[in-house]
């Protein structure tokens, strides 16, 4: 997980999921993290629902809160979405942007991700930047191509000199129980830093890269374990204090 001056971060994605009465996760994952040294940060990003209950029974601890999604606009008639500003002003301060399953399932081009990465920007949000190929594609070859392509188009200019994250989930690893071998993360992890080092000089030893496919308790330690690993965006194992607890502690010891 060497890479530089870059913090950690164990990021929990719950997807939609989660009942008010999920905050007690929340409360027992904040608990929680009073056992584990400080070298990490950690995040939950509850679905819209939850995220004013679970900022509110987060506060004071060290487990930090975001939303999964933003609207690229700061307020207008468009029904049903969120803006950057409304996640702000509820005490959140991350949203993930770009996720696979808002490409697939909404339609969402990196040019629509650099303009919502704009709008977290504007509204002094952290984005988790999310990239990452389709089986069809890592088949084909075009790993490479691809996740170069969505890093130039989904990351804006006005990145430069501001807190941005960058998760890379291999789509055909997402919720299938597959995972990336440490060589194909290892590859594309160093590619991306590389990217990001050419594009924004000085900066990129400071922007944690994620893994963001599969990762749960039993695989946490050696997929941190890979240089330029900064840490994971977990979807399934997030959604149980003691899963989640337990791959940041593989991320605090691998630090």
């Amino acid at each position: 997980m060497e890479s530089g001056m870059v913090r950690p971060l164990i990021a929990g994605n719950w997807k939609m999921n989660g009942l008010s009465s999920a905050c007690e996760t929340i409360a027992e994952v904040a608990k929680g993290l009073e056992q584990y040294s400080d070298a990490a940060d950690c995040l939950i990003c509850p679905p819209a629902t939850l995220l004013s209950k679970v900022t509110e029974t987060a506060k004071g601890s060290r487990l930090k809160t975001g939303a999964q999604d933003c609207h690229s606009a700061a307020s207008g008639a468009h029904t049903g979405d969120v803006s950057a500003e409304m996640i702000a002003d509820l005490g959140a301060s991350y949203v993930i942007i770009g996720h696979s399953e808002r490409r697939a399932d909404h339609g969402e081009t990196s040019e629509i991700v650099a303009a919502k990465t704009e709008a977290a920007f504007r509204a002094g949000l952290t984005p988790i930047i999310c990239i990452g190929e389709t089986l069809e594609e890592r088949e084909a070859g075009r790993t490479i191509e691809v996740v170069s392509e969505q890093l130039a188009g989904s990351i804006p200019a006005s990145a430069f000199g501001k807190a941005f994250v960058v998760a890379y989930e291999p789509v055909w690893a997402i919720g299938t129980g597959k995972v990336a071998s440490t060589g194909q993360v290892g590859e594309v992890h160093d590619k991306v830093r590389e990217i990001l080092g050419e594009r924004f000089p000085g900066q990129a030893d400071q922007t944690p890269i994620l893994y963001g496919g599969s990762m749960k308790p039993d695989n946490a330690a050696e997929l941190l374990a890979v240089e330029n690993v900064d840490g994971g965006l977990i979807g399934g194992a997030s959604l149980k204090a003691e899963d989640f607890l337990a791959i940041y502690a593989a991320c605090v010891s691998a630090k």
